[in-house]
């Protein structure tokens, strides 16, 4: 394989991050942003058959956020930039709000492969960096191995790799699998990191991973949840099924229907959620968002979730799925960000990548 070149902005010889320091705590998503940091689509086969739709949707949502904050965008190659500059300008966006930076990658699931960001102390903003192994399940990801510490140089952020507890060895994860209410509580679910068959961190036990989330995100409290959704790509990310939406409130992905096959894991969800309020101080506030209508390409059912929102500086991005469920998401999320507008972004076809806008989308913190 062809070594991927370096920055031009970090010439050889010199110090590729600033020094890193130590503790901070994960802020929520809904805490004041820098950035928000993508990567334009640029592998077709993650959506046979509709990729030529894709960098329209990427243009609504970079257009619905920049108004608030600055993009980042990591582009693949000249060609894919190109294509970027073209798409962003044919949708009016502002591109002095917007930056476009050469950095190779696989895929686009950002969320995933980029950094987690942290506030230390004084204020500061410091990046975790997570050993990315492409949820086990594909083999072409050195790129995107690389995306962290890339965006790390990008922004002349400190970064932090984060390793194992118990054996020092790299401590694989992605950020799809961690959710915070911003005041040390956690949203993490069994199937991504203790069912038999997970494969990220072999012998890493439920304490072990405690101990870690304290560690390098300043987690006080961990609180696990069963299964995701039915056609869930990442094998149990949290951010198909629950998030907060502020420090005491929980929304869940909930299947009313019990001949669905997302009812009994909602279900088992919510009977955890609702023990885990009991022990939490302040307590949770769990509200509960429908699924829409099993979403189906080639027989193959989608992980089509409302539960997968972005939330932006003034705005909630939200997929919709063309269903009458649509709705009532969006009404439920307004009544829940009241400070915010909140947008439906059309992720029918988004959704056949087996991910939607928060799987796409990693914030930067703003800094004092």
């Amino acid at each position: 394989m062809t070594p991927l070149p370096p920055l031009s902005r970090f010439p050889k010889g010199e110090a590729r991050f600033p020094q890193a320091a130590s503790g901070g705590r994960f802020p929520a998503e809904w805490s004041p942003h820098r950035a928000t940091w993508l990567a334009w689509p640029h592998h077709a086969p993650d959506w046979p058959g509709k990729f030529e739709t894709i960098p329209w949707v990427y243009a609504e949502i970079v257009r619905v956020l920049h108004s608030s904050e600055m993009v980042e965008i990591l582009c693949s190659n000249d060609d894919v930039r190109d294509d970027a500059r073209r798409v962003l300008d044919a949708h009016g966006v502002d591109m002095h709000r917007v930056r476009l930076h050469l950095v190779p990658t696989d895929r686009v699931w950002t969320r995933d492969s980029g950094p987690t960001a942290v506030r230390l102390e004084d204020g500061r903003i410091e990046w975790v960096a997570w050993s990315f192994n492409a949820w086990a399940k594909y083999d072409n990801y050195a790129r995107d191995a690389r995306v962290a510490e890339r965006i790390a140089q990008l922004g002349g952020l400190p970064i932090r790799h984060a390793v194992r507890p118990d054996t020092g060895a790299p401590l694989v994860l992605e950020g799809g699998g961690i959710e915070t209410n911003g005041a040390g509580v956690l949203l993490v679910t069994e199937e991504w990191l203790l069912s038999p068959v997970q494969v990220r961190n072999p012998g890493l036990d439920r304490a072990g991973y405690e101990r870690a989330f304290a560690q390098y995100l300043g987690v006080d409290r961990t609180i696990w949840l069963g299964r995701s959704c039915i056609g869930d790509d990442t094998h149990g990310h949290i951010d198909d099924v629950a998030r907060f939406t502020d420090e005491h409130t929980v929304v869940l992905a909930y299947e009313a229907d019990p001949a669905d096959a997302n009812h009994e894991p909602s279900a088992d969800n919510r009977r955890r959620l609702e023990l885990a309020a009991r022990h939490v101080p302040g307590g949770l506030r769990i509200v509960t968002l429908p699924f829409p209508r099993p979403v189906m390409m080639d027989g193959e059912r989608l992980p089509a979730s409302y539960a997968n929102f972005y939330v932006a500086n003034d705005a909630v991005l939200v997929p919709t799925f063309n269903d009458r469920r649509d709705r009532d998401a969006l009404e439920t999320l307004a009544a829940l960000f009241p400070t915010r507008s909140v947008v439906g972004i059309h992720a029918v076809d988004l959704v056949w990548g087996l991910g939607t806008l928060h799987c796409l989308t990693q914030q930067e913190p703003a800094s004092p």
